[in-house]
């Protein structure tokens, strides 16, 4: 491996869930402007989207996309326009 290629400031942060306010700490080395205190310590925060407790493919939820009424609700806005 070589030497000095690799980042030296690993700490333990926070990764938090927004969409379903789940965290979990981890090394990292990503910049957070936020901090969240945990168990007495306060940890970097960094926000996320989706993470494995809220992705379809690890909870085997998904959510159904109604893509008829998307088609319909076009060709009410757009399709008879060439039509006059």
């Amino acid at each position: 491996m070589k030497t000095g290629i690799h980042p030296e400031n690993y700490r333990p942060v926070v990764f938090k869930d927004m969409s379903n306010d789940d965290t979990f700490i981890t090394r990292s080395t990503i910049n957070a402007k936020e901090t969240i205190e945990i168990g007495g310590v306060t940890y970097p925060l960094v926000k996320i989207e989706i993470s494995n407790t809220s992705h379809p493919f690890y909870t085997g939820k998904q959510k159904l996309v109604d893509t008829a009424g998307r088609v319909d609700k076009f060709m009410s806005r757009y399709g008879n326009r060439n039509k006059k």
